[in-house]
């Protein structure tokens, strides 16, 4: 069975940097396109950033660029989000995700885990 097991949430406070780790197990292929999910209280989900597993580009939404960053570790199946110069609007439940590829990895994803959260005082 697939699976996606993320860590590394907690409080932090505005300007401090956290990461993120995504542990990925039960996955026949490496054809998808990975990336990070954030639901905010009240608010739709927001893609964050993905990694398109077709040209190796990086997507990221406009509110993270230049903060955010993505990266993997190919022998330890674990995908990390690192995220600097929090602000508390970046305060929401972190999941990561992995879509089939061709569909959009910032709108839609194809599995998921069960998220972390990451709190951001001002």
């Amino acid at each position: 069975e697939a699976q996606l097991v993320e860590s590394g949430g907690g409080l932090v406070q505005a300007g401090g940097s956290l990461r993120l780790s995504c542990a990925a197990s039960g996955f026949t292929s490496d054809n998808y396109d990975i990336g990070w999910f954030r639901r905010a209280p009240g608010k739709e989900r927001e893609g964050v950033l993905c990694i398109s597993s077709s040209d190796g580009t990086t997507k990221y939404a406009d509110s993270v660029k230049g903060r955010f960053t993505i990266s993997s570790d190919s022998a330890k199946n674990t995908v990390y989000l690192q995220m600097n110069s929090l602000k508390p609007e970046d305060t929401a439940v972190y999941f990561c995700t992995r879509t089939f590829p061709g569909y959009g990895c910032l709108e839609s994803y194809d599995y998921w885990g069960q998220g972390t959260q990451v709190t951001v005082s001002s």
